[in-house]
């Protein structure tokens, strides 16, 4: 079941901007005096190229001491350094090896491979499932010996509350601001591809997988005679009605495009590999009653642990926002809306890191309304027992000389999280230094004016927010430079 979907999209597309360090021959490392952190550190962020504000706290995780401090008390929005909070929050209430269950459920009794009855997919609210488990969940009933469905085929969504949306300030196009639900197939995105034929196009929607490209009927997209708005979207009951604009469309192409019926996604391509494996099944249709049937088969996600560090490596959405409603309703004994689990975490963070009080308005860091300080940020990273949770899942962070070549030196390591929002860049993690000090940091910039005013433009990326998100990336890394080799 979901929440009413906004009605309609417009708005120019255009790619995010994202930095890559090749490969480069290594940096030959050579003694270097030592400067005073906070001398030098505040230097760097004097003469920064960017505007707005600009916190950077760093301690010494075992002396506790404060080395650095800049402004670290200013609260500002965290982006996706949101998902460390959410890392932990979903391993200490779940467990490292929880899983999230997706199972078909037989609501009827079974004769000689024939069920009079309904066949149920529900899901367990796992955020990573994609059409190859989908495959193997119809090849794994087929081994039940079922060869015939006579009742409905059902799909349950409610095993989360359902979200329409993660921030509804966001352009309804982009693939990570998706819907969530309890059954979600391939980061409820569909795949829309393109390629002209004469004077039209020839267009797909499939949800395409590492071994599979099925199309679906449930997202469908006509191409229209206009420059702009690029995309439109309409829900059209149980399909997703997209347009798109002819001019703004290439000789061939593709682009990933959200879906907002994802349970009905799922178990349109669920039946299209039980057609396959010889079931046949009806148009699926929702259910809102928690199946009592009996299993017949399941797939279960990758442990916990194991897509925390893919949700906090490849910083995806719906992954921290499954965990973190999944966490909320294990601890409270119920599921809450977006908001108030938001809050839960928040509280939990307070409790967990004496003292600190951030403000969450998701679990994912996509909404820009949260606010974290750098310092509570590395106050939480010092608390007891989180940089052992934490640490070995955060994603390894390459340290570049000033001549954007590599710096390869086997002692130093950093392990962070990455945050961007256009005119907002965030990282906090950990640096174990040249010297072999383990340090705790966070370096937050953001510029709330310059991003309220790209919001107002109503585009993907506003002019400006590359060169200041870069500027400030770059930032980040003459400060990590400077820990990793001269404190």
């Amino acid at each position: 079941m979901r929440l009413t979907r906004r009605a309609m999209l417009s708005g120019a597309v255009s790619a995010l901007a994202t930095t890559a360090y090749a490969e480069a021959p290594l940096t030959s490392l050579r003694p270097i005096a030592r400067v005073p952190a906070r001398d030098a550190i505040a230097k760097m962020v004097s003469s920064r190229a960017t505007s707005g504000e600009v916190g950077v706290v760093v301690a010494d995780m075992q002396s506790g001491e404060i080395l650095e401090d800049i402004d670290g008390a200013v609260a500002q929005p965290p982006a996706s350094v949101t998902k460390a909070f959410t890392a932990l929050y979903a391993l200490e209430a779940l467990g490292a090896q929880h899983t999230f269950d997706t199972r078909i459920f037989a609501d009827g009794p079974i004769i000689d491979g024939i069920l009079d009855g309904n066949l149920i997919l529900a899901g367990g609210g796992d955020p990573n499932l994609v059409t190859d488990q989908i495959a193997e969940l119809a090849k794994r009933l087929k081994d039940t010996g079922l060869r015939e469905v006579r009742g409905d085929f059902l799909v349950w969504d409610n095993a989360l509350i359902n979200l329409d949306e993660i921030d509804d300030s966001q352009m309804d196009h982009l693939g990570y601001n998706p819907t969530i639900t309890g059954l979600n197939l391939n980061f409820n995105r569909v795949h829309f591809e393109w390629k002209q034929d004469g004077a039209d196009y020839v267009t797909t929607m499939d949800a395409r997988s590492e071994n599979y490209r099925p199309e679906v009927t449930t997202a469908r997209i006509a191409v229209v005679d206009r420059a702009v708005p690029v995309f439109t979207y309409r829900d059209g009951g149980n399909v997703d009605q997209w347009t798109v604009a002819r001019g703004a469309l290439n000789k061939e192409g593709s682009r990933w495009l959200p879906v907002r019926h994802p349970a009905l996604y799922a178990g349109e391509v669920f039946a299209v590999f039980a057609r396959s494996q010889g079931i046949v099944l009806k148009t699926p249709r929702e259910t809102a009653e928690r199946p009592e049937g009996v299993p017949l088969v399941r797939y279960a996600s990758a442990p916990l642990n194991e897509m925390m560090q893919g949700m906090l490596r490849f910083s995806t959405n719906i992954t921290a926002e499954a965990a973190g409603l999944a966490a909320t309703a294990t601890r409270v004994g119920v599921q809450r809306g977006l908001r108030t689990s938001a809050l839960s975490m928040a509280l939990w963070a307070a409790r967990r890191a004496e003292g600190i009080g951030p403000q969450f308005v998701d679990h994912s860091g996509l909404g820009d309304a949260a606010r974290v300080s750098p310092r509570d940020m590395v106050r939480l990273l010092m608390a007891q027992d989180v940089m052992p949770t934490l640490q070995p899942i955060l994603r390894d962070i390459a340290l570049v000389g000033e001549d954007v070549q590599a710096i390869d030196d086997p002692q130093i390591a950093i392990k962070a999280k990455t945050g961007t929002l256009n005119f907002v860049s965030t990282l906090a993690g950990y640096v174990r230094t040249k010297s072999g000090r383990d340090l705790a940091f966070a370096i937050f910039a953001s510029d709330l004016d310059a991003r309220e005013a790209g919001k107002r433009q109503g585009v993907e990326s506003p002019p400006g927010a590359r060169g200041w998100n870069t500027r400030s990336r770059r930032l980040q890394q003459d400060i990590l430079r400077h820990l990793a080799l001269r404190v």
